[in-house]
């Protein structure tokens, strides 16, 4: 198995973004990751935290299926991640295996070695993407 991430995209509103989503999903579906878990979470205008499975969104359904799913996402990650959210904000919890990495994880593995830890380095460290609002 390669390294395996939690992840929170929040979207503006409470509704997620479809493009957004499918582009997400594109990697899924391309074997650049394997999806593990995944909830929506919406904080409400009103401050609420609510949770939803992947099945309650058209655009979602069916996308958890298979002996590759293990439910591991709680309901404290729930709130953890609601707490990164403005209010009338959501977003989608994602849990997922690197497998492009899974390679070089085995070859660790059996030279003995182990994936100690990994650091996200926040996108803000970077130049901006000059691709983002390229004609």
């Amino acid at each position: 198995m390669g390294p395996v991430e939690f992840i929170v995209l929040a979207f503006p509103e409470e509704q997620l973004r479809v493009p957004a989503v499918e582009a997400v999903m594109g990697l899924r579906k391309s074997g650049v990751v394997r999806l593990i878990d995944g909830l929506v979470a919406t904080r409400t205008a009103a401050g609420d935290v609510l949770a939803a499975e992947f099945d309650e969104f058209v655009e979602l359904r069916g996308l958890l299926t298979g002996r590759d799913v293990a439910r591991v996402i709680g309901a404290e990650d729930v709130h953890e991640a609601a707490g990164l959210l403005e209010r009338g904000n959501c977003a989608l919890l994602l849990v997922v295996e690197h497998v492009w990495a899974e390679d070089a994880a085995i070859a660790v593995r059996a030279a003995g070695g182990r994936i100690a830890g990994s650091v996200r380095i926040p996108p803000d460290r970077f130049p901006a993407d000059p691709r983002v609002g390229a004609a």
